[in-house]
């Protein structure tokens, strides 16, 4: 008997000699986690823990009492991630070979020795031929055999650095925990850092990350000293249009005052009463549902200069909050995907300057097509911040896009966001003035149906997003802001918004502008079922990619790929190298690459290999019982327990921290803490 005649509906096909137990696993709350966190300083989004209550028994919220909130009160809310750093730290000038001109009032350690005593023995980073699907599933080599001398004990002269064997140099120096693998033990029993300039040279273009804004480019924004001549002409215009607007109404008063001054000093003859004052036309009435659309009718075309961007038939990673890093995407550029989209960030911390915020726009050179993901509530911080990012990505960015669709709190109740929605008038001036700010670099606007279920708007806003705002390129998300994650995507109303702006577009003699869809899209059979159905010109991936980032390679090769374990354990090993090359190889930057890698792996257990599903293809809202993989290995990859995704993130960057915790975004069995640990 098959599984799917016993189980309920809604839960994963798996071959009946694979289940555990009956009962379907617990679905993670996706709702939850893609408001559960900012992506800068990992402040809840929807809630203040200090202020906010927690769910009563009818689902409403209760106030916390005053020892709740006291017992709450440091207990690792909001998802903080604090750096885990050496018991010495070794300043970096002194660590790369260079004079600190700080001299003895640098706050860190110049004594290389001392530190060297004191860091923990090097890690080793595993080639590809020690992988196995078979226990301990990493192969790691004899410690005896490789122990460093007497002079040295904490290097490993045997062990590989990830970053020195890509790039030809260690940017960490003697602070790398991968040290033995790029020095070299000088007559004077003094280590002496290597740097392969062969390979250095080779590498430079390859492998040197864009988009960085240097200190002294930060600190004139943050000055408000960077220039952005555009933006402010433009903003200048709306001004100036608002104050002719206002006009009228405030010179009304001003001449009737003046009339009635002259009538006293110079009393006129009497006259026939006049006829009244013409009165303005009404206003129509309009319906609830088409506010949205009051607006200004000054908006002109898009310029002939901009670049078109020719995206029909390519694959798009959607931004993703958190775990759409750069090693991330770098990992979805391998297995197919043709255009990746930068974190969100937000106007208002572009323009203070944020250090989060601009490392969100780091590009690498292998990303083919990249674009800056932007949400903002008014053109006086949207336009500038286009214009900054402009100028300091110059010839490393191919596209910005507008954010009309974050549902969270957090973004919505700034007016930006879903909220851009039913504000069309703000909007349509939004993107005009950043298309003038960004010169020839397109804009585009991720958007969804709407703001609150059946009132959709998306099919009055697109059309004149396409000719009469400018935007390059759209992308719809098929639900509400009030669905979140709650219902599939409407790919119906999806495909009546796409005939709506062809229509237009037809009407007024422009070429069409590509327009993706999104939702649910899980399997090579998903995606083109959904292109084909909506006539969209692709789809962009979001949950899907977090599952299995091999789905480009799927969409692509027009296949459902049942990958194995030592496949998938190929591409954690991948993640964990590309990792450590962005965060850095330092103790910091280990511990940053184990905190994203368990990101990643809190999403990625989530797949159910189709191997063991009676129909295919897998969907993505299925629920899978409790299962065990095909080897122990895939039974390793499937557990929802974080402590696993631990254990994993140990076999690529050794032994977690005592001090080092993880809480997921789902929120499911936080590493490091007593309930996770009982």
């Amino acid at each position: 008997m098959s599984t799917s005649s016993t189980l309920p509906a809604g839960t994963a096909p798996i071959k009946p000699e694979f289940i555990l137990a009956n009962a379907p696993r617990a679905v993670p709350d996706d709702d939850a986690a893609e408001g559960s966190t900012s992506h800068v300083n990992g402040r809840s989004a929807d809630q203040n823990p200090q202020e906010d209550g927690q769910t009563d028994s009818r689902g409403g919220r209760k106030k916390w009492s005053k020892e709740e909130r006291k017992n709450k009160r440091g207990a690792n809310k909001g998802r903080r991630f604090q750096k885990v750093r050496d018991d010495l730290e070794l300043c970096w000038r002194v660590a790369v070979g260079k004079t600190c001109e700080f001299g003895a009032e640098c706050r860190n350690s110049h004594d290389v020795k001392a530190y060297l005593a004191s860091k923990p023995r090097d890690l080793r980073f595993p080639p590809l031929s020690a992988l196995s699907n078979e226990p301990p599933f990493v192969k790691q080599a004899d410690e005896d055999a490789t122990m460093g001398d007497a002079e040295n004990p904490s290097v490993d002269f045997s062990t590989t650095c990830p970053v020195f064997e890509r790039t030809g140099e260690c940017k960490h120096g003697l602070r790398c925990r991968y040290l033995g693998g790029h020095v070299k033990r000088k007559e004077d029993g003094e280590l002496e850092l290597v740097v392969d300039e062969e390979k250095k040279a080779q590498k430079v273009v390859a492998e040197t990350e864009l988009n960085f804004v240097q200190g002294d480019t930060l600190k004139q924004i943050r000055s408000k000293k960077f220039p952005h001549p555009i933006a402010n002409a433009y903003l200048k215009e709306l001004q100036e249009a608002q104050k002719a607007d206002n006009a009228p109404k405030a010179a009304a008063p001003v001449v009737a005052a003046a009339e009635a001054s002259a009538e006293v000093s110079e009393p006129a003859p009497e006259a026939p009463p006049a006829d009244p004052a013409p009165q303005p036309a009404p206003i129509p009435a309009i319906a609830s549902e088409d506010v949205s659309q009051v607006d200004t009718p000054d908006v002109p075309l898009r310029p002939a200069e901009k670049k078109r961007l020719l995206w029909k038939g390519k694959t798009y990673l959607a931004p993703l909050t958190t775990v759409g890093n750069l090693p991330f995407r770098r990992l979805c550029v391998d297995y197919g995907a043709d255009i990746t989209c930068g974190e969100m960030g937000l106007a208002n911390s572009f323009l203070g300057a944020s250090k989060e915020e601009y490392s969100l726009i780091r590009r690498h050179p292998s990303e083919p097509t990249f674009g800056i993901q932007m949400a903002g509530s008014k053109p006086q911080l949207l336009v500038p911040a286009a214009e900054i990012l402009g100028q300091a990505c110059e010839g490393n960015l191919d596209f910005v896009d507008l954010n009309c669709g974050c549902p969270i709190d957090l973004v919505y109740k700034t007016g930006s966001g879903s909220a851009l929605l039913d504000a069309a008038g703000k909007l349509g001036k939004i993107v005009v003035g950043m298309n003038k700010a960004l010169g020839g670099t397109p804009v585009t606007v991720k958007l969804r149906t709407g703001v609150k279920d059946g009132k959709n708007n998306a099919h009055k806003i697109m059309p004149r997003l396409a000719t009469e705002w400018g935007a390059a390129a759209l992308t719809l998300h098929g639900r509400t802001r009030q669905q979140r994650y709650s219902k599939l995507a409407d790919w119906d109303y999806i495909k009546t918004c796409v005939e709506a702006v062809r229509a237009r577009e037809e009407e007024d003699g422009l070429e069409p502008v590509p327009i993706f869809g999104g939702g649910d899209a899980f399997s090579s059979q998903d995606y083109w079922e959904k292109v084909n159905h909506s006539g969209v010109d692709g789809v962009m991936v979001a949950r899907g990619a977090l599952i299995k980032p091999w789905i480009f390679t799927e969409i692509k090769e027009h296949r459902e790929w049942d990958i194995s374990s030592r496949e998938r354990l190929e591409l954690v090993r991948k993640y964990a190298e590309y990792g450590l090359n962005h965060f850095g190889s330092d103790t910091a930057g280990v511990n940053t690459t184990r905190r994203y890698l368990c990101e990643a792996l809190s999403f990625q257990y989530r797949y159910v290999p189709i191997g063991l599903l009676e129909t295919l293809p897998g969907r993505l809202n299925d629920r899978p019982p409790a299962f065990r993989g095909r080897d122990d290995l895939e039974t390793l990859l499937a557990s929802g327990d974080s402590r696993d995704w631990v254990k994993i993130s140990e076999m690529f960057l050794g032994p977690a921290p005592e001090t080092w915790n993880f809480t997921p975004k789902h929120k499911s069995n936080a590493y490091g803490t007593e309930e996770s640990q009982g």
